[in-house]
C-alpha cells in the first residue's frame, strides 16, 4: 500500500517492577491524499504513538515491537543517519506548540532554509525563493521570511511551521493538536489551509486531536485511542452515525451543547490508566457502564463489524443504536441527565459596568512621549445578575481578559465605572478595595501555574480566607476549605497534597474551590475549560451549573468554545477589537445572529463545514 502503514507498535519504558507501556499493539493505515484523526483523552498515548513513528521518543522509551512501513520501508528498521533524511522529509510533525517548535533567535527565512538545505540541497537566493512560495503556499506574504517567531501572532507561527515541515515534500504529516491554543477563526483557517494542502499535494495526514468536531470536519477515517490501545476505528460517517463501543458513545455523550441546555451533561468518571496497570480483561471495564464479568477476565480482541469498522469490545451492539446496552446496564447516554433548577433573578445586577475602557500608551523616542494609545478595551457596558451566566466571546487580542482584569481592579480603567451588587468600584481604594475583592474572584485558564507548586491544597484554598476574610479563625478556615473540596468533587484527603499531584481537572476544580472560599458574588471564569479533555469539561461544566444554582453565582465566561458558550450561558456578548459588537440572549444570538462578525465566528466553530478552506476573519 502507498501511503504509512502501522502494524502492532508496542512502545515501552523498561525499568522497575513492571514496564511502562503508553501504545501496546497500535495498527492503522494512511493512504495518500488521506485524513485520519487519532481520538482520545490526555494520557491514551496519541502523541507517543507520533513520537514512535518520528523515532523521536523520550530517553529511555524504545520500539519493542510492531512496524511502520512507508511506501513499503520499515522506518523502525533504519540507522538513525538513514532517518534522518526521512524525518521531515518524507515523513513531517507539526507539533503542538508552534512557539517551543521554533527557534526564538532565527528569523523564518533561516529555520525554513535549514529544512531546504537538508532535504532539498537549496541554499542562499534559491533557498530564499523556495521560502517565499512555501509562505505563499500558506498564505503568508514574502515580508514575514525576514521576522522572528515573537513578532508573529499565534496563527501565523503555526503557518510557519507547516511552510518548515512541507519544505521537505512530505508524503504523511503528522498534525499533532495543531489548533489547541487557537481561537475559532484562527482555528477553522488552519484546518482549511492543512485539507486544502493535502488535496493539492496528495499528502496523508495524521490527525491527533481530543476535539471531536474537528476530527468530524476533517477526516476520511476515525481512530479511537484509550489506553495505549485503538478500541474503535471506521469511516468517519460511519462512527459519527453509529459509534459502538461503549468509550466512544461517552465521549460523544459528554459534549456540550445548545440542546442539552437544562440538562446534566453525562459523565465520565474516572481517569485513563497509567501506563503501567495491569489488565486481566477489558482496559475500559473500571470506567465501562455497560461492564460485565467477562470483561474482567478476558481481554476483548478486535473484530471488524461491518466493512472497515473495527471494534475491540466484548458487547454485541444493534446497528444504528443510540447507545451500547446490556440487560440492567442502563443507557450510555444516561437518562440520569436532570434539568437543571431555575437560576434565581434578582431586579438588580451583580454587576454593571458602563462605558468601561482601558487604554495603553504607546510612547516613543528618547524622553519616551506618549505618541498614541492602543484602546484595548474601548467603551465597554454590561450587567449580570445573580444566577446568570454572561459569555464573552471573540477572537484572541480582542480585549476579553484586559476587561476582566479592569473589572477586578488588576488593571485600572482609563474610563468608565463598575459596580458590584450597586457600590461602585472606581472610588474604592486600599483596605475597601481589598475586602471589596472577597466578592469577586477569578479562574484562570491554566490552573498549574495559578496555583502555588510549595503549598498543600488546604493552604491554597485557605489563602485567600486568611488575606481577604480576617475575621475567620484557623479552624473555620480549616472547615470551610474541607467542604469547598467535598462541594467540588474531591476526596478530603486532597487537602494535603500538592498541586503536582493532580490531574488538570483536578486542578481546576481546586482553583474553583479557592474562588469559592470567600464566598464571592460574581466569578469570572477566564477560558477554564480550553485545555481539558471533554470528558474532564463536562465534570467542570457540571460542577459550575451546580454552583451557581447552589450559591446563585454570577459568572463572566471568558471562552472562544461556542458549544460550551450554548450549553452554559443565558446571555452573550460579542467583543471585537475592544468592544461589544453584539449581544443577547444566547440561544437567539447563536441561531439567529444580526452582526456578519457574529455569523463569522459561527461559521468557522468547528463541527459546521466539512471543507474549512476560505473560512475565517482576514487579518
Amino acid at each position: 500500500m502507498k501511503g504509512l502503514v502501522v502494524d502492532n507498535l508496542r512502545v515501552e519504558f523498561p525499568g522497575g517492577e513492571r514496564s511502562l507501556v503508553p501504545v501496546d499493539g497500535v495498527s492503522f493505515a494512511i493512504g495518500a491524499n488521506e485524513c485520519v484523526a487519532l481520538l482520545g483523552e490526555s494520557g491514551c498515548g496519541k502523541s507517543m504513538t507520533a513520537l514512535a513513528l518520528m523515532r523521536l521518543l523520550p530517553e529511555g522509551a524504545r520500539v519493542a515491537a510492531g512496524h511502520a512501513r512507508l511506501d513499503g520501508q520499515d522506518l523502525l528498521d533504519l540507522s538513525e543517519q538513514a532517518m534522518r533524511a526521512v524525518r521531515g522529509g518524507r515523513l513531517a510533525m507539526i507539533f503542538q506548540e508552534p512557539m517551543t517548535s521554533l527557534n526564538p533567535v532565527m528569523t523564518v527565512a533561516e529555520q525554513i532554509g535549514e529544512a531546504l538545505a537538508m532535504h532539498r540541497r537549496l541554499t542562499g537566493a534559491a533557498a530564499r525563493r523556495a521560502a517565499a512560495e512555501l509562505l505563499k503556499a500558506v498564505d503568508l506574504p514574502p515580508e514575514r521570511l525576514d521576522a522572528y517567531p515573537f513578532q508573529l501572532s499565534g496563527g501565523q507561527r503555526q503557518r510557519v511551521l507547516i511552510a518548515m515541515m512541507l519544505a521537505g515534500e512530505p508524503e504523511v504529516l503528522i498534525a499533532d493538536e495543531p489548533t489547541t491554543a487557537l481561537d475559532v477563526t484562527v482555528q477553522a483557517q488552519i484546518l482549511g489551509l492543512l485539507d486544502q494542502l493535502r488535496r493539492q499535494r496528495g499528502m496523508g495526514l495524521l490527525l491527533i486531536t481530543h476535539d471531536l468536531d474537528v476530527a468530524r470536519d476533517m477526516a476520511d477515517r476515525v481512530a479511537v485511542m484509550y489506553a495505549g490501545e485503538i478500541v474503535e476505528s471506521a469511516p468517519r460517517d460511519r462512527l459519527y452515525a453509529s459509534p459502538r463501543h461503549p468509550y466512544t458513545r461517552k465521549l460523544f455523550a459528554v459534549l456540550p451543547r445548545l440542546d442539552r441546555r437544562g440538562e446534566r451533561l453525562d459523565s465520565l468518571p474516572g481517569r485513563v490508566p497509567p501506563a503501567d496497570a495491569v489488565f486481566p480483561g477489558c482496559r475500559f471495564a473500571e470506567r465501562c457502564p455497560n461492564v460485565f464479568a467477562r470483561c474482567r477476565t478476558e481481554a476483548p480482541a478486535a473484530r471488524e463489524v461491518a466493512p472497515g469498522h473495527w471494534l475491540r469490545c466484548h458487547l454485541e451492539p444493534e446497528e444504528g443504536r443510540p447507545a451500547a446496552a446490556n440487560p440492567g446496564s442502563g443507557d450510555v447516554v444516561a437518562s440520569v441527565l436532570t434539568p437543571a433548577p431555575t437560576p434565581p433573578s434578582v431586579e438588580s445586577p451583580v454587576l454593571e459596568v458602563r462605558d468601561l475602557a482601558v487604554h495603553f500608551p504607546i510612547r516613543k523616542g528618547l524622553l519616551r512621549r506618549v505618541a498614541g494609545r492602543i484602546k484595548a478595551v474601548d467603551g465597554v457596558s454590561l450587567s449580570i445578575r445573580s444566577g446568570e451566566t454572561l459569555a464573552l466571546v471573540g477572537e484572541s487580542g480582542c480585549g476579553k481578559t484586559t476587561l476582566a482584569r479592569a473589572v477586578l481592579r488588576l488593571i485600572e480603567p482609563t474610563a468608565g465605572e463598575s459596580w458590584l451588587d450597586g457600590e461602585a468600584l472606581g472610588p474604592l481604594r486600599g483596605e475597601a478595595l481589598r475586602r471589596k475583592r472577597a466578592k469577586m474572584q477569578i479562574v484562570f485558564q491554566d490552573p498549574f501555574s495559578s496555583l502555588n507548586p510549595r503549598l498543600r491544597v488546604g493552604e491554597i484554598v485557605e489563602e485567600g480566607m486568611a488575606a481577604l476574610l480576617p475575621e475567620l479563625d484557623a479552624r473555620t478556615r480549616r472547615d470551610r476549605a474541607r467542604s469547598l473540596i467535598d462541594q467540588v468533587g474531591l476526596p478530603l484527603d486532597a487537602l494535603d497534597r500538592y498541586p503536582h499531584e493532580f490531574s488538570g481537572g483536578q486542578r481546576q476544580r481546586i482553583a474553583i474551590a479557592r474562588a469559592l472560599a470567600v464566598e464571592p458574588r460574581l466569578l469570572i471564569l477566564d477560558e477554564p475549560t480550553s485545555a481539558l479533555d471533554v470528558s474532564v469539561q463536562a465534570q467542570i461544566l457540571n460542577l459550575l451549573a451546580d454552583l451557581q444554582v447552589r450559591h446563585g453565582l454570577a459568572y463572566l465566561f471568558i471562552t472562544h468554545n461556542l458549544s460550551v458558550v450554548g450549553y452554559l450561558a443565558s446571555q452573550v456578548a460579542v467583543m471585537r477589537a475592544g468592544r461589544i459588537v453584539e449581544t443577547g440572549e444566547t440561544r437567539t444570538l447563536l441561531t439567529n445572529p444580526r452582526e456578519d462578525y457574529t455569523r463569522t465566528l459561527l461559521e468557522s466553530a468547528p463541527g459546521r463545514n466539512r471543507t474549512r478552506a476560505g473560512t475565517g476573519v482576514a487579518g
